[in-house]
């Protein structure tokens, strides 16, 4: 059986499993509701909390030692500049796409009509940094504690300075690189060995999230919530499928098939940047991107990309108006998707970074940020599908740059597909 298949597996499971324990826990007392309890609390939050923090020891040494070697190898052809920049661009070309499709079909369906909410409970919405302090902090003072604290755009910085000067440091250089570089292998190698057990943290993590929310979290807000699912399917199978197709010529089916495992791990986790380890090791060894490229791109994108959160956006300020019988104008959904476009890049190391942006937008076009509370209680649930979205972009404009860059192994991005396929065959 696929990794992929099993992963998917591990998934059904959890949320069939989660479900049923839910159902139970709601008995006061008895044998059934204490074994419930003690299922999620024991095994399956352990179990699950231990895989996330096994995926998060990777984060940081993965993307410093890859970003390190890719950024020598980038220094010495002087293309990091020009790679920047059409990495950058694509990332905010999807997040305005991925916006403006929110807007048009929340403004079709009316997800919010007939709600007629006057008052609710209050959100307090954590502060956004200022523009100033965005571009200060991206800069590191101290490497050790941005690692520390898993600051991803300063350790990007710190690791494509590293990579520049290597490439200036002549045969001491060459010494420093080729260090990394068998690192890079090691870290690469936990990866895959990580990978494997995959399909039991999937498992027990979304048996302890179904557990606590159950199936009717999603009957409560049902028509906010297809909207959102909706246009996230519209954006990550349509709008990515035909960009990558009109700018790389390659096959975006192949691509999807190729970027699964990291899709359900996305899923599963609701976290890019947990995830970064497996996007890695998928645009590397499923898409063959090298990792020049990928090493830069992927955590960048998990940094920035944020397509999935700014469709929420989108639909929840359609329901919220709607909610509080307030009109938009024209000018009103042009603020929105620039601000939304624009903060996804402010606020990319701040923790709750989906709701931030949120309230900053209904700030924009004058909506009651209160209006937040309506829908906390399914976003966690949406939050793994546009994660997936997330990351699903981050593969897809890394393929886009590589393919641009000519350093994109072709063999591979087929070969893969055509094993899975023989795989399906056979079993």
């Amino acid at each position: 059986m696929k990794l992929s298949t099993k992963i998917f597996l591990g998934m059904v499971l959890g949320v069939i499993v989660g479900a049923s324990l839910n159902w139970l826990s709601g008995y006061e007392s008895g044998f059934a509701a204490n074994l419930a309890a003690w299922l999620v609390n024991s095994v399956f939050d352990v179990v699950g909390q231990i895989f996330i923090a096994s995926l998060k020891l990777l984060v940081v040494p993965l993307v410093f030692v890859s970003l390190v070697c890719g950024a020598s190898t980038m220094g010495v052809n002087a293309r990091m500049g020009h790679m920047a920049a059409k990495t950058l661009g694509l990332y905010l070309l999807t997040t305005a796409i991925a916006i403006t499709l929110a807007l048009l079909f929340a403004n079709l369906i009316n997800p919010g009509e007939g709600i007629d909410i006057a008052t609710t409970s209050i959100y307090e919405a954590k502060p956004a940094p200022s523009v100033k302090e965005v571009l200060i902090n991206i800069f590191p003072t101290n490497p050790v504690k941005a690692m520390a604290e898993g600051n991803m755009l300063q350790i990007i910085v710190f690791a494509i300075l590293m990579g520049v000067a290597v490439t200036h440091s002549g045969e001491k250089g060459k010494q420093v690189l080729s260090f990394f570089e068998s690192f890079n292998e090691v870290v690469m190698a936990m990866v895959s060995f990580l990978m494997h057990l995959a399909p039991y943290g999937v498992f027990c993590l979304l048996a302890k999230l179904f557990s606590e929310l159950g199936i009717s979290a999603i009957l409560d807000l049902a028509k906010y919530f297809f909207t959102v699912v909706l246009v996230l399917l519209l954006h990550g199978l349509g709008v990515y499928t035909l960009l990558f197709k009109l700018l790389t010529r390659l096959s975006p089916l192949t691509l999807l098939k190729n970027v699964r495992p990291a899709m359900l791990f996305a899923f599963s986790t609701s976290s890019s940047s947990a995830t970064i380890p497996v996007t890695m090791n998928v645009a590397e060894r499923r898409i063959g991107i090298d990792n020049s490229i990928a090493s830069f791109t992927v955590p960048l994108g998990a940094t920035i990309n944020m397509d999935g959160t700014a469709i929420m956006q989108g639909v929840a300020t359609v329901f919220i108006a709607q909610a509080f019988n307030i009109d938009i104008s024209l000018g009103g959904y042009v603020a929105v998707i620039l601000t939304a476009t624009l903060a996804s890049i402010g606020t990319a190391g701040v923790p709750g970074v989906g709701l931030i942006t949120l309230s900053l937008v209904l700030q924009q076009v004058g909506l009651p940020v209160e209006g937040i509370a309506l829908i906390i209680g399914v976003d966690r649930l949406l939050d793994m599908v546009r994660t997936a979205v997330n990351v699903t972009g981050d593969c897809v404009v890394s393929t886009v740059v590589a393919r641009s860059e000519g350093l994109l192994n072709e063999d591979i991005f087929y070969e893969v597909s055509d094993r899975d396929q023989y795989e399906e065959k056979q079993g």
